[in-house]
């Protein structure tokens, strides 16, 4: 990402998950931005090797055993 092409994007977390990342950031003496960036950056390979979810995908539902 460029440094200048800054976009504005809301994100929701859980209020558990978002918690932690205010401590990281707290910790870091960072962003929440910065934080959720280094976090993607981490994870992006891991998240793009996963599978795409059936368009009907259901959670709560599959660990009903549906």
């Amino acid at each position: 990402m460029n440094g200048t092409d800054k976009r504005k994007q809301s994100l929701y977390f859980p209020k558990d998950v978002l918690d932690e990342i205010e401590r990281e950031a707290t910790r870091q003496d960072r962003s929440l931005s910065w934080v959720v960036q280094k976090a993607w950056k981490a994870a992006r390979k891991d998240i793009m090797s996963a599978r795409a979810a059936p368009a009907d995908d259901d959670e709560d539902a599959s660990s009903r055993g549906r």
